[in-house]
Parts: C-alpha cells; structure tokens; sequence
C-alpha cells in the first residue's frame, strides 16, 4: 500500500511539472506568432533563429558545454 502511495505521489508530481511545461511553451510559442504577425508581417524566421541562439545560449552557458543536446 505504501508503495503505491509513493508511486501515485511521485507521478502525479511529475505529470503536474510536465503539464506546467508544456503550458508555458503553448504560451510562449503564441506569444512569439502575436509577435511575428504584428512586427514581421507573420514571416518566422526572425523568432526561429533568436530562439535557436537564446536556446544554446541557454544550454551553453552554465557549463560551457553543449552537452544537454547529446542526451537528446
């Protein structure tokens, strides 16, 4: 019984984080389409290329490495 407890716990945690996720990249991704109809005339590219730099400046840059994409 206890484990089973701490199995439901454990998923319930992690499906909520997953959720939260996903949920904010929704949000995000309509942001920068808002953006790109009002700004750029509703071409992407300009967001898809500053994504990709701010992405692997974000991977980069606390280890110096690019490491996180290989577990992918």
């Amino acid at each position: 019984m206890r484990n089973e407890t701490l199995t439901l716990s454990y998923f319930t945690r992690n499906m909520g984080i997953i959720i939260g996720l996903v949920l904010i990249w929704r949000g995000i991704w309509y942001v920068l389409d808002a953006f790109d109809m009002a700004f750029l005339g509703g071409s992407h590219i300009w967001t898809a290329l500053g994504g990709i730099i701010i992405g692997l400046l974000i991977l980069y840059l606390p280890d110096h490495d690019l490491k996180e994409i290989q577990k992918l």
